[in-house]
């Protein structure tokens, strides 16, 4: 049963996830989630350095980061992902997030097939304000078809190879699950859902009205022509519900 988190410093709960990001953050009463996705990639030190400055204009503390939405070059291989995971997670230790190797920080990762930036970084984030009475907001992290936590991807990855589209199926039905079981724990479903990604550079055309629409088209829908992070994977989504996003 997944394992839900307070997180009272950052006015949000989370869904205990594995090392490098919680599995979706939701705000907690009296608290909103709100989106900034930035203009231009930020590579990662930038990054970090402009959401450090916008929560300080907005009046918010470092804890209330509570989300973030990540680009890079190419997908990692395993190994590459946990050292790129590492330096990562050092910016969240110094920000008093990570605590006794809990990470309550949920995210995705994504490389573009297409103009892909030449670091890792920033594609855009999220975090909490007060706002008495609001409506319940949430981001769930980004899941490709791979049961998280085990000593590896490459062995337990759905249709692992396969993308015809009984194999893209196959990797959508995981993945939705995935994300419908993340929705659950945290007290959501798909109608509270204000915006959906789905990441592949694979023709989904055969299911996106026979899944995906069908379960996950209460929001918006759009469509990333990028692969997930790790070699091997094909199919990644992540979905929020939140009441206001900006560009800057």
């Amino acid at each position: 049963m997944a394992q839900v988190i307070d997180f009272p410093d950052g006015g949000y709960r989370f869904v205990k996830g594995v090392f490098p990001y919680s599995a979706g953050v939701a705000a907690q009463p009296g608290f909103a989630l709100e989106r900034v996705r930035f203009k231009r990639h930020m590579p990662l030190a930038e990054g970090f350095a402009a959401i450090a400055a916008h929560l300080e204009s907005q009046g918010r503390p470092l804890t209330a980061f509570a989300a973030c939405e990540l680009r890079s070059p190419a997908p990692f291989s395993e190994e590459g992902f946990g050292a790129f995971n590492r330096v990562y997670v050092d910016t969240l230790v110094a920000w008093n997030l990570f605590r006794d190797s809990v990470n309550p920080v949920a995210r995705s990762n994504l490389a573009p097939a297409i103009n892909a930036p030449a670091t890792p970084g920033f594609h855009a984030f999220s975090y909490t304000v007060p706002m008495p009475g609001a409506r319940p907001s949430f981001v769930i992290a980004g899941s490709g078809e791979v049961p998280e936590g085990h000593a590896n991807y490459h062995d337990y990855i759905v249709a692992r190879g396969d993308i015809t589209p009984a194999g893209l199926l196959a990797k959508a039905r995981w993945v939705l699950g995935e994300q419908e079981r993340r929705q659950a724990a945290l007290g959501f479903g798909w109608l509270d859902v204000t915006a959906t990604q789905v990441y592949t550079v694979h023709d989904i055309h055969a299911i996106m009205a026979t899944e995906l629409t069908s379960r996950a088209g209460a929001g918006d829908i759009t469509w990333h022509f990028v692969r997930p992070p790790v070699v091997d994977l094909d199919f990644e989504m992540d979905c929020r519900g939140v009441l206001r996003e900006q560009v800057i």
